[in-house]
């Protein structure tokens, strides 16, 4: 990292997570990412080896700490006290950055493989009924992986990019920057679909319950 030549403890800091990968790493971790391959799933647009950078200079700055997993056969990150510390931080960063950064929406701003591993993660699985309910998310103007399959049992969801087989019980379609402008809280699901730009088509009770299970962001009401 390069040095600053100052005293100053902020710009120590920034030394340190002023960097955007590892801000979004540190999110990742705070919403309980721990694997390798998992970081990678989160957040496609970063490379293998710019990964490895960030995550081996996160460990030397006491950030996280890696450990190898029971039987030896893979590796974990967990955060230290200090990378804990950042949670309240990387938090109102996030707030901030909503009210005041520019909120628009931008094609290069939304990779469909990071939105929807957030989408997935953000269901309101208590809104659902017992069993398993399985969603297939159509993304119209996607140029590949314009399908997902979510599968919600119990507290989990699983993300498919291909079908698993199994009956879908809802069938969600959209362009993209509809669904993350849903997601975002930007605008609302009714409004969303009144206007014919998301649709829903499947089982009534799921139809009529969308906007107590519909994914969307903890930051959606800033």
């Amino acid at each position: 990292m390069n040095k600053s030549g100052s005293l100053c403890p902020a710009l120590k800091a920034a030394d340190i997570v002023g960097d955007k990968w590892t801000l979004l790493i540190l999110r990742e971790m705070f919403l309980g990412t721990v694997r390798y391959s998992d970081f990678e799933r989160a957040i496609p647009r970063i490379s293998p080896s710019v990964l490895s950078t960030r995550l081996k200079q996160m460990d030397q700055a006491g950030l996280i700490i890696k450990r190898i997993t029971q039987g030896g056969k893979g590796s974990e990150y967990r955060l230290t006290r200090s990378g804990k510390e950042l949670a309240p931080i990387v938090d109102q960063l996030s707030r901030w950055g909503l009210r005041w950064a520019k909120r628009r929406l931008e094609d290069e701003d939304i990779d469909v493989g990071a939105f929807m591993w957030d989408f997935h993660r953000t269901l309101k699985v208590d809104e659902l009924p017992d069993g398993d309910t399985v969603f297939c998310v159509q993304i119209s103007n996607a140029k590949d992986m314009d399908k997902w399959w979510l599968i919600a049992h119990a507290s989990e969801v699983d993300l498919c990019t291909e079908d698993p087989g199994h009956n879908v019980d809802l069938y969600i379609a959209g362009k993209l920057e509809n669904l993350a402008a849903v997601w975002m809280g930007d605008v609302t699901l009714q409004k969303a679909v009144a206007e014919g730009v998301i649709n829903l088509t499947g089982e009534p009770h799921l139809e009529k319950s969308a906007h107590r299970w519909f994914p969307r962001t903890i930051y959606a009401d800033e």
